[in-house]
């Protein structure tokens, strides 16, 4: 493995976490609702699917796929999101947001992907 990709690669994922906290916290005050986190994954399920379609190198796979799409999108933050919502005795909101999380992001990634297939 090449140390300088796997070393942009983390700051990649950094500077993603970085991105996402800031833009979950504006989309959150703007909407007043918990649903940053929803668009953030599937926004950045749709940018992987059309990073894959275009079939980059590996070393743009790693630092911009894993790295800072990886940083950026998350799974902990649906799963805490969704308790603190059962929490709150908005348990529809919260299935909503598991089941709509995933089918949403399932089918940003699979447009993305096919987008990015179609321009290459």
């Amino acid at each position: 493995m090449n140390v300088g990709l796997f070393v942009l690669a983390a700051v990649a994922g950094g500077v993603g976490a970085a991105v996402r906290y800031v833009l979950d916290n504006l989309l959150t005050r703007v909407v007043r609702a918990p649903w940053g986190i929803f668009v953030i994954n599937v926004c950045g399920s749709f940018l992987l699917g059309v990073l894959t379609g275009f079939q980059v190198g590996e070393g743009v796979a790693l630092v911009v796929g894993a790295g800072l799409l990886g940083g950026f999108t998350t799974f902990s933050a649906v799963s805490v999101t969704s308790v603190l919502l059962s929490e709150e005795q908005r348990t529809g909101l919260a299935l909503m947001n598991v089941l709509g999380t995933f089918i949403v992001a399932v089918g940003a990634a699979w447009g993305g992907l096919a987008l990015g297939q179609a321009i290459v």
